[in-house]
């Protein structure tokens, strides 16, 4: 099957591809993938690879900030990463995460994802680490701890390496889920 790589940010997507790649994400995610994670998945770098019958994977890297012992990071955030389940466990995914990765090397301090349990093993394998510490989101009405994050929230060090686990990671807050 013919099949290639393509990136792009989110202003350089016509209507018709974010259509297609909201698609594929309600698909892959059983009609689970709410208004507010696709605002999440947009404004940063998409990777996506197409088939013969249209887009088989996606994934895109968003810009955060997030607070870790009195600085503010510049974090490539990791979102709506799915492949068609036709084509999973084909290296679809990992092509995604190459084009990502690329991004967040030459682009960011660190990257984040917040892993599902079927995707936890892609990420671990390409040297993305859980995060030992503590998370939490900086809220409207301050630090707002979340236990239910830690475990799930994975960093890839870029070549600045990771932060120390000495101090909580306090990203940003937004609406909907908060990683």
């Amino acid at each position: 099957m013919t099949e290639s790589l393509h990136t792009a940010h989110t202003s350089e997507l016509d209507p018709a591809a974010r259509q297609e790649i909201r698609d594929l994400l309600d698909a892959a995610f059983d009609h689970d993938f709410s208004d507010d994670d696709w605002d999440h998945a947009l404004g940063g770098v998409h990777a996506w690879v197409r088939d013969s019958r249209g887009i088989a994977a996606h994934g895109s890297v968003i810009q955060r900030r997030v607070l870790h012992r009195g600085r503010s990071l510049r974090v490539g955030y990791v979102e709506a990463v799915a492949v068609r389940s036709d084509r999973r466990r084909q290296g679809l995914g990992g092509r995604v995460m190459d084009a990502l990765e690329c991004v967040i090397g030459s682009a960011y301090r660190v990257g984040a994802l917040s892993a599902s349990d079927e995707g936890a093993a892609l990420y671990a394998a390409r040297g993305w680490q859980v995060w030992a510490g503590a998370i939490a989101a900086l809220g409207p009405g301050g630090v707002v701890a979340l236990p239910e994050e830690e475990g799930t929230t994975y960093l890839w060090p870029g070549a600045a390496g990771l932060p120390a686990v000495s101090d909580a990671l306090v990203f940003d807050w937004r609406d909907g889920d908060v990683l």
